[in-house]
């Protein structure tokens, strides 16, 4: 399996979908735009995976790089390869097939939970309700074709789905404490008392191992639907 990762910002790298990658055995390449915005060609990919950043797709004035990638993802979207997209990568994907990205009306940073919505299709399935790990002030409307597949209190449109093979989600299921540390570190900054969606640096500081396992086997779980052949 070829995976091509697009990496925005050096904090936010893959987390746990490395080892399933590596279970897989996957051989992992990556365009880094925090250091050199060079695409691969997209024949012989297998999967892409767009992550987060604290940037905004319309960002492009300040971010050349962003019109080049979205171009990739439409490409890579109409080609019928698996796109996973993360956050920023949901984002990308939603804006690439023409679809707005705009402030949410609540900051959503720290562990919330997701609803999921019904559908009729061939669709990934979430939990009735799960926590998951959030950290975003802006949000999307549904790309043409795609799938509500959750939402929460604060953001309708959490995660989607378009055909078989691409899935984007608002939120971070890769995230690891190792990862949820280094987002601390770099953007703390954006924990500001008052919002009814935003924990304290504390409260983030206290979550326990299990709530990420249970979210990092959820990720396997979409990477696996992503990726499946048949069905």
């Amino acid at each position: 399996m070829n995976v091509h990762v697009l990496q925005h910002v050096q904090f936010e790298d893959i987390g746990s979908m490395a080892s399933w990658l590596e279970a897989q055995g996957a051989c992992v390449s990556y365009t880094r735009f925090f250091n050199d915005s060079a695409l691969p060609q997209i024949k012989g990919l297998d999967l892409v995976i767009a992550m987060g950043g604290p940037m905004s797709v319309n960002d492009e004035s300040v971010l050349p790089w962003l019109r080049l990638e979205k171009q990739f993802v439409r490409a890579t979207v109409e080609k019928g390869i698996p796109v996973l997209g993360v956050c920023l990568g949901a984002q990308l994907i939603a804006n690439a097939l023409g679809s707005r990205v705009y402030r949410n009306p609540q900051k959503e940073i720290g562990w919330f939970p997701i609803e999921a919505t019904p559908n009729t299709s061939n669709a990934f399935r979430f939990p009735e309700k799960c926590m998951v790990f959030h950290w975003h002030g802006e949000t999307f409307d549904l790309p043409p074709g795609a799938v509500r597949l959750a939402k929460s209190a604060a953001c309708e449109n959490q995660a989607f789905q378009i055909g078989q093979h691409v899935i984007g989600l608002q939120f971070h299921l890769e995230t690891t404490p190792e990862s949820a540390q280094a987002i601390l570190d770099n953007c703390g900054d954006e924990l500001i008392p008052g919002g009814p969606y935003i924990q304290t640096e504390a409260e983030l500081r206290g979550i326990n191992g299990a709530a990420y396992a249970q979210i990092n086997r959820l990720m396997g779980e979409v990477l696996s639907h992503v990726t499946r052949t048949s069905g």
